[in-house]
């Protein structure tokens, strides 16, 4: 007999500078119908105690991620949803864990790709840009026991029309009050390395790409050249969604990842 949807267990990863608080509405939306759901802060992200300066690693950033899902029972199966920079955390879990999870699922995210290096996806956004891109956000530089890191807080103008232009205006005030400085790790000897992802286990795992088709950072032009050069993921596409698809269309989402969730057992 084929498993239902209510028989996985989401588990939701935010992008850059912000929490599990994201995913409020879509976490709403999934345990209403009754499925498993797990939104969770990554190391120095929404209400976890540490300072981003004191997050040794991108591991170390993942692991509330890891944890979670190396404590997953035998059997049960995980759908991972990874926004943004989360899908970066996304591919290690299913690296290290691969028959743990279902599929992973990557909205308008990172999604490396075996033989490269994690840290060559953000390069190649970074190439994309214009030096002014992030507009009011702050760049520091942190002084860490592994030496200098930089790290940015999210300007609230560069909030409001990068990433929040087609959410709620109560959700884009929210934003503004809980978001928190972040990093990418590209010095992390781990984002570095070419050999860390393998067909064996990451790219054994079921992915599902999904298209912010109105996200205005990570343009729709930006991610389908993320999909182009990752071959093996399936597409969604959620019209109208800026780069906080949770927010700006968390009834669209939600009816994906349950649709996902249904296909893959």
């Amino acid at each position: 007999m084929e498993r239902s949807s209510s028989d996985k267990h989401f588990i939701l990863v935010h992008g850059l500078s912000h929490g599990a608080w994201c995913w409020y509405r879509v976490v709403a939306r999934l345990r209403a119908a009754g499925h498993r759901v797990t939104a969770l802060d990554m190391a120095a992200s929404g209400v976890h105690p540490a300072r981003i300066d004191e997050v040794a690693s991108f591991e170390d950033y993942s692991r509330p991620l890891l944890d979670a899902v190396a404590a997953a029972p035998d059997g049960e199966r995980l759908v991972l949803v990874g926004h943004s920079l989360g899908g970066h955390n996304v591919a290690l879990a299913m690296e290290r864990f691969p028959r743990k999870v279902a599929a992973a699922v990557l909205l308008a995210a990172c999604m490396p790709r075996v033989g490269r290096h994690m840290g060559i996806t953000i390069e190649e956004f970074m190439r994309t840009i214009t030096p002014d891109f992030f507009m009011d956000s702050k760049t520091m530089v942190l002084n860490t026991e592994q030496g200098a890191r930089t790290a940015i807080l999210l300007g609230p103008n560069f909030l409001a029309t990068k990433l929040y232009d087609q959410s709620p205006a109560e959700d884009l005030e929210l934003a503004k009050l809980l978001v928190r400085p972040g990093c990418q790790f590209m010095e992390d000897p781990l984002m570095k390395d070419e050999t860390l992802l393998t067909y064996g286990n990451y790219g054994s795992v079921k992915r599902v790409f999904v298209i912010a088709k109105a996200d205005t950072s990570n343009t729709e032009e930006m991610q389908r050249r993320m999909v182009d050069l990752s071959p093996g993921a399936e597409v969604e596409e959620i019209a109208g969604a800026d780069h906080m698809a949770m927010l700006s269309k968390p009834g669209e989402l939600y009816h994906v990842l349950v649709k996902i969730a249904n296909k893959y057992d």
